[in-house]
């Protein structure tokens, strides 16, 4: 029963529950950028190079012929997938230049956020002094006179 316990408070602390969001809402966002990688940005790459699916190129490594499909052809043997990891270098280029830009925007924010809260404690008139200060002070002054 106590690990019980130990496990909901671990489970509720904000750390956690921001990860969990932000690996649900990265993976949703991964399958946008793959689906616009190889939606949208390969096939006209792909027919720039021939009209193929881009991420079937390959290079046999077992002798098999240049026309099988990419499946079909690791089933023959081993092969050099080159078009499918060109594919998934875009996909990671394209997911950290966003990810990147978001953290920049962020880091922004904070600092115009920290920028507000310095000037708010400048324009602030002190505090009162408290009141042994005070009560120091006015002995300070019948001391003097």
């Amino acid at each position: 029963m106590a690990m019980l316990e130990e496990f909901k408070k671990f489970a509720m602390k904000g750390n956690v529950v921001d990860l969990a969001v932000g690996v649900i809402i990265g993976g949703a966002f991964g399958k946008i950028v793959d689906s616009m990688v190889q939606d949208v940005i390969m096939p006209p790459i792909g027919k720039l190079f021939g009209g193929l699916d881009f991420a079937s190129y390959y290079l046999p490594l077992n002798g098999q012929p240049y026309g099988l499909p990419l499946a079909e052809a690791k089933k023959a043997g081993a092969v050099l997938a080159y078009g499918n990891f060109f594919t998934i270098l875009l996909n990671f280029l394209i997911l950290a230049f966003v990810i990147f830009q978001m953290v920049r925007l962020m880091n922004r924010l904070r600092s115009t956020l920290h920028r507000q809260e310095e000037t708010d404690k400048a324009a602030a008139p002190p505090p009162p002094p408290p009141e042994d200060i005070l009560l120091l002070r006015e002995i300070r002054d019948s001391l003097k006179k």
